[in-house]
């Protein structure tokens, strides 16, 4: 993803539609089609407040109070000295429940052991890490990678960045003993989840650490965490495809 904006400067001038809505009601339904169409993504930058007054011909409240209400609305997220970005996808429902892949590999009878590749505190997070938190200005998070091993055998790149306000001391353990799922489970309540499943091929960094090559497909499971209101977590799981597989045993909340 990048962090630069879309900018509209520089084309003409963007004519709004000819209804009876007030002014800021076409501005705000000018940023949705734009959203709608994909022009402008999730986790785009948005022209700013300057560009849309520009481009729109209207004033900088109008403008102002349109991205104000859409970001209320949950269709924006605006971050302090950064931006106004388009919102991530909030928790959606998934067939993949969370576990302890430790626990998952040793019930299978097999050994389990993990490797840590880093942990460190980001005083200056990018911006696409402050969207997928949705905080409102720059935060300190934690960062981990680590790889897990089933008989020796590389299965699971996990990487995770943490909310170092709900988990200030994240970055300091060491989960070559202790894996990250139970430091966090016991650190913090999960109250809800959004997990996306994709397949990928293997860049650089995956093919080094599954000991695969460059291109082989992998799964790769995206994943954020909410302890209440807030973002714990936001992760990536990168998986072997020939030496792993995802799904679940559940039962249905309703019955059709």
């Amino acid at each position: 993803m990048t962090d630069r904006d879309e900018s509209i400067a520089h084309e003409p001038a963007v004519a709004l539609p000819d209804t009876a809505s007030p002014l800021y009601e076409k501005v705000k339904d000018f940023v949705l089609a734009n959203i709608g169409n994909g022009r402008w993504a999730k986790d785009r930058r948005l022209p700013s407040e300057n560009e849309l007054v520009s481009a729109l011909g209207v004033s900088r409240m109008t403008v102002h109070r349109a991205l104000r209400e859409l970001t209320s609305e949950g269709h924006l997220l605006r971050i302090q000295g950064v931006g106004t970005f388009v919102a991530p996808p909030k928790p959606q429902s998934t067939l993949i429940e969370i576990a302890n892949i430790a626990s998952e590999i040793r019930s299978r009878g097999s050994r389990h052991r993990a490797v840590v590749v880093v942990t460190e505190l980001i005083a200056e997070p990018e911006p696409e890490l402050l969207v997928a938190f949705e905080f409102s200005g720059r935060r300190p998070v934690g960062h981990s990678i680590v790889v897990h091993f089933e008989n020796d055998v590389p299965v699971q790149l996990e990487e995770r960045y943490v909310n170092a306000q709900l988990v200030p001391e994240y970055h300091r353990q060491d989960f070559s003993g202790m894996t990250t799922y139970d430091y966090l489970q016991a650190s913090t309540p999960l109250t809800e989840v959004e997990q996306v499943i994709s397949a990928v091929p293997a860049d650089e960094f995956a093919a080094e650490h599954l000991t695969i090559g460059v291109g082989e497909p992998c799964l790769l499971l995206n994943r954020r965490t909410w302890s209440g209101k807030a973002i714990a977590t936001v992760n990536t799981f990168t998986y072997a495809g020939s030496r792993y597989s995802l799904g679940s045993r559940y039962f249905p909340s309703a019955m059709n």
